[in-house]
């Protein structure tokens, strides 16, 4: 009975793909450890992790509305999680599945202001948050004093810098946020043995019932993880079936991160 349960569920979470791409996403992993093949004058792809994303070849915009928060002063100089130290007063941002270096413009809905800012940290691990600024990104919107503030946020891409008539310029190219390995966050925990019993407890039922390992530089966090899936909408469907089963704090995330 259980047995045919999971099966009508992994059905729905990869139900965009033919029935045969199905069967092998999901019991092969649904990724690719080399990079994807390149169109003569196209982008080339680029690697994240151990993940090969293939950037767009037309500005496919990522538009996103939702909840935004803000962390400052107890993660000051801290690592966060592509290895950087967390600065307060840069124009940064933490999300759970855009690449890193990704430049995000930020719309405060409430009062209309805007701000800039570079995806360097995975996150905000609060159900229903979308992205978590800096300091000063919050600062710049006007969400200090409450907190958090709805927000519509679209992805401009991966800033280079071109000089045009002496002038130095921001360019950005746009990169596919679709595609790429993508798993499910069910909790995290500071002692590895309750990270275990969970993981034990969701391999009953679930493929790739995982531990990853983090550490901010001052606290070592178990992160239980499960699923396997090879773009974000997958991943979004698995994440509601995952709510359903009664994991509440269930996430998709990137699994670089």
């Amino acid at each position: 009975m259980t047995s045919n349960i999971i099966k009508r569920h992994d059905f729905f979470i990869c139900r965009l793909l033919t029935l045969a791409a199905l069967f092998f996403s999901f019991f092969s992993g649904c990724t690719s450890v080399t990079p994807p093949p390149t169109t003569p004058g196209h982008p080339k792809p680029y690697k994240i992790g151990k993940t090969w994303y293939k950037p767009l070849t037309h500005a496919r915009g990522f538009d996103q509305r939702g909840k935004a928060s803000w962390y400052g002063k107890k993660f000051h100089g801290r690592k966060t999680a592509n290895g950087e130290t967390y600065n307060m007063y840069a124009m940064t941002a933490a999300h759970k599945t855009l690449p890193f270096n990704t430049h995000v413009r930020v719309h405060n809905l409430e009062n209309g202001k805007e701000a800039q800012v570079r995806i360097n940290d995975r996150g905000p691990f609060v159900r229903g948050r979308i992205i978590d600024l800096s300091y000063t990104a919050a600062r710049k919107i006007g969400m200090i004093g409450s907190g958090t503030a709805p927000v519509n946020i679209v992805a401009l891409g991966v800033a280079n810098k071109s000089t045009i008539s002496g002038r130095s310029k921001r360019v950005y190219h746009h990169v596919n946020y679709y595609e790429g390995h993508f798993t499910i966050q069910v909790g995290a925990f500071t002692y590895r043995e309750n990270a275990e019993r969970l993981r034990t407890k969701l391999n009953r039922s679930f493929k790739n019932a995982h531990i990853t390992i983090y550490n901010d530089g001052h606290s070592t966090y178990y992160r239980v993880r499960v699923g396997k899936c090879s773009t974000l909408e997958q991943a979004v469907q698995y994440e509601e079936i995952m709510i359903k089963r009664g994991f509440s704090d269930a996430f998709a995330v990137a699994e670089d991160s």
